[in-house]
């Protein structure tokens, strides 16, 4: 309410009453207020009903909302169903024009404001998370695959002539196939093993531009999060060939905010040569829903000549989920959550090395990798590659979920490409090993839990009594495990039941 509803509500109710009301509305007024002046992530977490009524007052400036519009056209922000409408806080219009992701919408002020104020925040922590000299970012509706694919294709109107794209392996099909999709010729880049991990060959990089030509070439496309044993990319080293030969780096950091390691090289990269454009997913970083990405660098005008190629609106949903996040977590929350993953990382790691100790095999050492760890699985892949699946399967019928296991030889074609070794970044690593990671939100329980699953799968698998896959409709081999899974189908259904 504005200043004459309260006057007229003293009419009413007793005048101290309103007061002591209007004095409550004012300080949800005043956190708003800060927000829209500064653009920044408020240090402390908003309520939900300080969140709830900023929404509110946003979308009650978009037209789908005005008392009395009439509306004529196509786009009019007409919603069949009341409780899609109520999900999306009736802010329906989207976010940018025809021309322009980033652009102001005549018809959707709130919702423009949105966009604005979302991306102000997510740059505000790119910066507090280690990148102090980004400059700018926007929201993309799409996950870091697609959004990765905008970057190359904006880079084609730059460098006409380029058809490559050299890019250090990773064994991950989304930005490998962004890059076909926007219609380019990937040149793989072999890492090369040191000690137990994979890193860039820098050599091969540069032998590869002096075969290649620089002017050929669209950009190096590098890697900072990624599954152990291979570790981030030697950022600052590519980054420095790219303003040798004056050729653009694009970065694929997916889930590298939550790492100061990764922020960190980003940050170095561009300080001592070239980093055009860095991309990270909204879902992996800041725990909303997948579908979305945060398209990040130094320039401002190339930021602008990306979010130009995006054609038509977007949705506003990833927008708002983060927006939402930010606001009901604060800066001093998103940090917070930030240090308990760096301290699990080191207590997953320990108990991990302590449990691959007990079945005589051993944590790899990759302090490089500041988020994925990988334990060696030696003694169970002289069994076989059908053994190291097995144990896959294992885990997932214990409802263990992000465990990866990678055994050797695995081949895979990807658009085209045969990957020798795919799922390990390497044609001939030396050991099948399983991989965990210790990513933002991930508790200690989640930890000990894990820890406590992989002992009793690998104490099987010794016995040479592996539980079956329960899709092929195998029998579980032991009671106990027939206890522990009926105890979570169980669980399943009474939650199903009370909802």
């Amino acid at each position: 309410m504005n200043e004459e509803s309260f006057d007229a509500g003293e009419q009413i109710v007793s005048p101290a009453y309103i007061r002591q009301g209007r004095e409550a509305r004012r300080s949800h007024e005043q956190l708003i207020r800060v927000l829209l002046e500064k653009g920044k992530c408020p240090q402390d977490a908003w309520g939900e009903g300080t969140i709830e009524l900023f929404l509110r007052e946003l979308a009650v400036m978009d037209s789908n909302n005005f008392l009395g519009n009439c509306g004529v056209g196509e786009r009019e922000g007409r919603v069949a169903s009341g409780m899609v409408s109520r999900r999306h806080y009736r802010l329906i219009h989207g976010i940018g024009r025809s021309g322009d992701i980033s652009a102001v919408q005549p018809k959707a002020a709130g919702s423009s404001l949105l966009n604005k104020l979302t991306n102000s925040m997510v740059l505000d922590i790119l910066r507090t998370a280690g990148v102090r000299t980004a400059t700018s970012c926007f929201v993309v509706p799409m996950a870091t695959g697609m959004s990765l694919t905008l970057c190359f294709l904006t880079l084609r109107h730059k460098r006409p002539k380029a058809k490559y794209i050299l890019w250090p392996r990773i064994d991950q099909k989304s930005c490998f196939k962004s890059m076909i999709t926007a219609g380019f010729e990937p040149v793989v880049i072999e890492n090369v093993l040191e000690g137990d991990e994979l890193r860039t060959d820098l050599k091969a990089v540069e032998s590869r531009i002096s075969e290649l030509g620089a002017e050929n070439i669209l950009c190096i496309h590098s890697t900072t999060s990624c599954f152990a044993p291979r570790v981030p990319d030697r950022l600052e080293e590519l980054a420095e060939i790219c303003a040798k030969h004056d050729i653009p780096h694009i970065v694929n950091n997916a889930y590298g905010v939550q790492s100061s390691k990764c922020m960190h090289l980003i940050q170095q990269g561009a300080r001592r040569g070239r980093i055009d454009a860095f991309v990270q997913s909204l879902d992996k970083n800041f725990m909303v829903p997948v579908g979305g990405a945060v398209v990040a660098g130094f320039n401002d005008s190339f930021l602008e000549e990306i979010s130009k190629m995006y054609p038509g609106r977007a949705s506003a949903s990833p927008s708002l989920d983060v927006l939402i996040t930010l606001l009901s977590l604060g800066a001093s929350g998103y940090k917070n959550l930030l240090t308990e993953r760096k301290e699990l990382f080191t207590y997953l790691a320990n108990e991990l090395k302590a449990l691959a100790a007990k079945h005589n095999e051993r944590l790899l050492d990759t302090p490089h990798n500041p988020i994925s760890l990988a334990m060696s699985l030696e003694n169970l892949s002289e069994k076989g590659g059908s053994a190291i699946t097995q144990l896959g399967s294992m885990l997932f019928t214990r409802q263990v979920s992000g465990a990866r296991v990678v055994p050797l030889g695995t081949s895979q074609s990807v658009s085209g490409y045969v990957f020798k070794g795919f799922m390990s970044h390497s044609n001939d690593y030396p050991c099948a090993y399983l991989n965990a990671a210790s990513a933002i939100g991930i508790t200690k329980q989640d930890i000990d839990l894990f820890i406590k699953r992989l002992d009793k799968c690998l104490r099987q698998c010794k016995k040479g009594k592996p539980l079956e896959d329960v899709a092929s409709g195998a029998p579980l081999t032991t009671q106990e495990d027939l206890t522990e899974l009926s105890k979570g189908f169980t669980a399943c259904l009474q939650v199903e039941a009370e909802t």
